[in-house]
């Protein structure tokens, strides 16, 4: 067992002493992009400032006889790019894989000063975050980098899952985790083949009305209201993650056209508390960015009710309900968030800044 007094020690010697606390990045939208793709690496210059993060993708999506030139792609982004306020990050093969111990020995000495998380693929357990904490502790040193890259880790399997908080604890470098519903529904055994999202067979149903007998209708029509798949997963990982200080996220909506269902399953997972969801193409950022962004209506009430409580104790009502410390704390968490995204978002902070000049 690792003492806990050790636990913010430096995994190799010469290694970036590891961060006691995650900071709080605006991510609304994981942008991913082949960077073995030469239209999508052009593109990567003009995106910067434009998204929170892009993400080079080595993973599922490229071709196994791609992998290399993607790896090599990725560096060759990551030394001529300048990211400036946005964040860069990548996911590596799995660690079972024939790639991905060659993915973090080739990026972390090539563009780790650049890489700010690595993604690590279908994690099981806090032996992988071990595993590549020591080893990026090692590559690290060797390469003299000053501050650590963290991990983000995805929820891909039953024992992932299962050892959700143990992963969420396993290291100081841990920054999240987000949830990947194609390959957990599959290692579940789910009967779906969607990506994300609802589907229309997960259902609750309205009771059969009853005629003026009172017998029962049971062949009359009854309305049904689509379930959601990922509430309890979500549910479990934003918990974990608020348990341990770091960020969850919605994964992949795969249904590029349905950008009403992409906003319908986006909007969920921010009420329920994620910080951000992945962009597979770029009307997804647009979504993403308007859903895991607050409201003007409710940051504006937010602050009414932050002003209205002095310092915090006690309770008020205000527009006919009442408000108390526990209302302060709701509103803190998104007045916190706006203050964030206006720093790095020129039109949101017009927006925000709006409400204190009406409010003055």
């Amino acid at each position: 067992m690792r003492p806990a007094k050790d636990f913010f020690r430096p995994l190799a010697v010469g290694a970036p002493q590891p961060l006691t606390e995650i900071p709080a990045r605006p991510s609304r939208a994981i942008h991913f992009f082949d960077p073995g793709n030469p239209k999508m690496a052009a593109k990567v210059p003009d995106m910067v400032g434009k998204v929170d993060v892009l993400l080079g993708n080595l993973e599922d999506a490229v071709k196994a006889e791609n992998k290399e030139s993607s790896r090599q792609g990725l560096v060759e982004i990551g030394q001529a790019t300048d990211f400036g306020p946005t964040q860069f990050w990548t996911r590596v093969n799995s660690l079972d894989s024939p790639w991905g111990l060659d993915d973090l020995t080739t990026l972390v000495p090539a563009i780790g000063d650049k890489l700010d998380v690595i993604m690590i693929p279908k994690v099981e357990g806090a032996e992988d975050i071990h595993y590549v904490d020591r080893l990026l502790a090692q590559l690290e040193a060797k390469a003299g980098l000053e501050r650590p890259i963290l991990i983000h880790a995805i929820l891909e399997t039953a024992r992932g899952v299962a050892n959700i908080e143990e992963i969420c604890g396993a290291s100081p470098r841990m920054q999240g985790l987000s949830l990947g519903p194609a390959d957990l529904a599959a290692d579940r055994r789910m009967k779906t083949t969607r990506v994300g999202g609802g589907h229309p067979g997960y259902l609750v149903r309205q009771d059969p009305p009853k005629d003026d007998l009172g017998m029962v209708q049971y062949d009359a029509d009854r309305t049904t209201y689509q379930q959601d798949l990922w509430h309890y997963t979500i549910a479990r990982m934003v918990d974990a993650c608020a348990m341990h200080g770091i960020f969850p996220y919605y994964g992949p909506f795969g249904d590029i056209k349905d950008t009403v269902a992409c906003e319908d399953q986006f909007r969920n997972a921010y009420l329920l508390g994620c910080v951000g969801a992945w962009s597979l193409h770029p009307a997804q950022i647009a979504i993403a960015n308007k859903v895991f962004s607050p409201s003007v209506a409710d940051v504006a009430h937010a602050r009414r009710v932050i002003a209205a409580m002095g310092d915090g104790t006690g309770a008020v009502m205000l527009d006919g309900k009442m408000e108390d410390d526990a209302s302060v704390k709701q509103c803190q968490v998104m007045v916190a968030l706006a203050d964030e995204l206006a720093a790095i978002d020129p039109e949101l902070k017009k927006e925000y800044d709006a409400i204190e000049e009406e409010e003055a």
